[in-house]
């Protein structure tokens, strides 16, 4: 029964703010309006230009750039956000009446992803503000690490007193690595229980860090009369399912380890293979009709961050109006200015675009998902119970008898409950069944239930899925924000997800979730397909951009134009739309409380990123679909820092926002585009020292102030590649990558000679 006067029942949980962006779309407009001048002038004057190839090449360049414009101004049209209100939904709602949420936390690798990390992230989802007899939380293992078993058992031991602690002192942070911070105290007019309360959880908790990190710098020992006698000479890559129930406390959700079979003869599809386990093991287990899934990192930094999702849930009569809420993913501790772009600060408006067409993407974790939408229930469909269990059902969801019972009863649409733990210990069984490498054959695992196979990117293959059913998702962004992670705290680890990003982003392309296929043939709108499309291109975004920023240095050499001239009128377009863009996206990132130097990061890594990651990521999918190689999943490596009192902060370190290096081949375009425009340059003084003075400006006019300024400007953005040529150590680029660089700059160099000649 409700609990609240009449006069919060009428007050909604959630707002949907439309926000006022009339200025925004004139200014986008008039954008428009220059790059289809460009065109024209490239039409026009077509047949007046000796370098026909050049011109062409640089209209096909100008299409493309004008074509990814046209959709970010359909998706940022109308931009909305979402307030939700906690505190309406706890005078309305009795606590009795919340849904049931099965917690899924997955980590791949102890090394890549420290255990303390993920521990970290696991108590803070259990200290949420929400009943624990409605929680269960899943960590799935997948590397069947006795490490991460060890780490989390130690963990629930520290949980049964850090939970208590949160919750009687409303504790805002409830991921202890960040609440004690090396210079944190209880304050002077805190209560003396508090005071000591508060010294006993800082000595466990460092207790606990350091049971966790000794235990990560040595041989784990299994013991066969031991909790992990099952990894006693397990291969990671090759040993049947284990899972074990270790929590079932009264006042903390249950918590069970799960690290999947692994089979080399079965391909166990990454991540999206994981994720499938998860929902099935937990169907069998607890059967929760809601499911959130977070990264590792991924600690929830806002306690009612429940509680908000919830208000999206009983917001709606009708639960038909959305299949998942997706909370944004923020991170903490970032790196000064951002050098590496990793925060991706330039997406805010369009994902307030997004927002108010069928939804946000979703986003791979920080997502509450309705189990029913997962097990491919469309919103019109009227599935019940007798329907289900039919003999088409083990085709579906397999041939296990309690995994069906537990989708006949979500997809009737009753009531979930979470089972004491001697029922979920008694389902172990039932539960390794699922958690088989070879349980989905036969069935529509990953094909059209669960998490999509296909795709590197298997969040946004999912999501748009569910949204080409017809289904609508929300955002939900409160104050504090609900989740923080880690970003890449190194260039070469950036690289390497950004890449993954394009690769899998592009996958979806080639597969039947096109998003213009999914419009065609099925409930997806017009404006989230072209939504999806321009987040799919990212990688063939790199072909024009490498293409693009090649005329300028190849211009120079040739003494050729592929810009108007200065005493031209058509002079203004190229420079009204650099200027023009670059003040408007600026005003944009103070409008985000970004700083000066930060919006030059983004600004120059959408330039950097987009010709070295993307372009390789375009490059390793072409070579995937001509049966080359085979996309390998990797796993971006998160860092944590020590909670000594000793430990200096990595914002202070002079060196931490500096570029390091690796072999890997991927930033060799970049150095390449640095070296043809540094050359070009060079090429340009050269020139001008053989002529007289009164010649000189003639001759500059000759090179192309449009072109040199390109060039220049091209030459800021790889800044850091530059001094990674004169570098030491790891902040040197390595001989063998310059070495390739020159020669393919040489013979770039060698081609335009040769061309000017023709």
């Amino acid at each position: 029964m409700a609990k609240n006067s009449q006069h919060s029942t009428s007050l909604p949980l959630q707002e949907k703010i439309i926000h006022n962006n009339k200025m925004a779309r004139a200014i986008e407009l008039f954008i428009l309006s220059l790059l289809v001048s460009m065109l024209v002038y490239r039409v026009v004057s077509f047949k007046n230009q000796n370098h026909y190839i050049l011109w062409l090449l640089a209209f096909l360049c100008e299409s493309w750039f004008t074509f990814i414009w046209i959709l970010c101004i359909i998706i940022k049209w109308t931009q909305c956000s979402m307030k939700t209100y906690p505190d309406r939904l706890l005078k309305r709602v009795n606590e009795f009446e919340f849904p049931a949420v099965d917690i899924f936390v997955t980590t791949a690798d102890p090394i890549l992803e420290p255990s303390i990390i993920t521990m970290n992230t696991v108590l803070s989802l259990l200290a949420v503000d929400y009943p624990s007899d409605k929680l269960a939380l899943y960590l799935s293992d997948d590397a069947c690490s006795p490490l991460t078993l060890y780490s989390l058992i130690e963990t629930i031991k520290f949980a049964k007193l850090w939970v208590p602690f949160c919750k009687k002192y409303n504790v805002q942070v409830r991921a202890p690595f960040r609440y004690f911070t090396p210079n944190s105290t209880p304050l002077e007019d805190d209560s003396l229980e508090f005071q000591h309360e508060w010294k006993t959880m800082k000595n466990e908790y460092g207790d606990l860090y350091k049971k966790i990190v000794v235990a990560a710098q040595r041989p784990f020992t299994c013991d066969l009369d031991s909790d992990f006698a099952d990894f006693c000479d397990v291969n990671r890559s090759d040993h049947p399912a284990i899972i074990k129930v270790i929590s079932g406390n009264t006042y903390l959700p249950h918590v069970i380890y799960i690290s999947r079979e692994k089979n080399p003869k079965d391909h166990h599809q990454y991540k999206a293979g994981a994720m499938n386990v998860l929902t099935r093991v937990s169907g069998v287990m607890t059967n929760a009709p809601l499911m959130l899934n977070v990264d590792c990192d991924m600690y929830a930094n806002n306690p009612q961050v429940f509680l908000h999702a919830m208000c999206v849930v009983f917001h709606y009569k009708n639960d038909q109006d959305f299949g998942f809420v997706q909370f944004p993913q923020a991170f903490h501790d970032g790196l000064k200015d951002d050098p590496f772009g990793n925060q991706l600060t330039n997406l805010a408006f369009l994902i307030n675009g997004v927002a108010s067409i069928q939804g946000m993407f979703y986003a791979g974790s920080n997502c509450f998902h309705r189990r029913k939408v997962i097990y491919g229930l469309s919103p019109n469909d009227k599935i019940k119970s007798e329907n289900i269990r039919n003999e088409d059902l083990p085709s579906i969801i397999g041939k296990s008898f309690e995994l069906r019972e537990s989708a006949a009863h979500i997809l009737s649409g009753s009531d979930a409950k979470i089972r004491n733990q001697t029922s979920l210990s008694s389902l172990i069984e039932a539960a390794i069944d699922v958690a088989g490498s070879d349980y989905e054959y036969g069935t529509h695992w990953g094909q059209k239930i669960g998490w999509l196979y296909g795709s590197a990117a298997e969040d946004t293959l999912t999501g748009i899925n569910i949204h080409g059913r017809g289904w609508k998702s929300a955002i939900c962004s409160p104050d504090p924000l609900a989740f923080l992670g880690c970003a890449p705290s190194t260039y070469p680890s950036s690289l390497a997800q950004q890449k993954r990003w394009a690769i899998g982003l592009l996958e979806i392309l080639f597969t039947d979730k096109n998003p213009i296929l999914l419009t065609i043939k099925g409930n997806l709108w017009f404006r989230q397909a072209l939504a999806y499309l321009w987040l799919c291109l990212w990688g063939v975004r790199s072909i024009p951009e490498i293409c693009y920023a090649s005329l300028p240095a190849y211009c120079i050499i040739t003494g050729s134009h592929f810009l108007p001239k200065v005493n031209e009128q058509a002079f203004t377009i190229p420079v009204g739309i650099f200027a023009i863009y670059n003040v408007y996206s600026l005003w944009e990132c103070k409008h985000l409380g970004v700083s000066l130097r930060m919006w030059w990061n983004t600004q120059r890594m959408g330039r950097v990123t987009t010709i070295t990651a993307w372009s390789f990521g375009f490059l390793s999918m072409m070579l995937k679909l001509t049966g080359l190689s085979k996309t390998i999943f990797e796993v971006t490596q998160k860092e944590h820092k020590s909670n000594d009192d000793d430990c200096v902060s990595d914002n202070n370190d002079k060196n931490v926002c500096r570029f390091t290096y690796d072999k890997s081949p991927v930033i060799i375009p970049g150095v390449v585009i640095l070296f043809i425009n540094m050359i070009a340059l060079l090429n340009g003084v050269l020139k001008l020292l053989k002529v007289a003075d009164n010649d000189i400006w003639m001759e500059l006019l000759g090179l192309g102030l449009g072109e040199m300024f390109c060039s220049i400007w091209l030459i800021l953005c790889f800044w850091d590649f530059l001094k990674g040529l004169f570098g030491k150590d790891k902040y040197r680029i390595p001989s063998s990558t310059i070495l390739k660089s020159v020669v393919l700059a040489l013979f770039f160099v060698r081609l335009c000679r040769m061309s000017s000649q023709l």
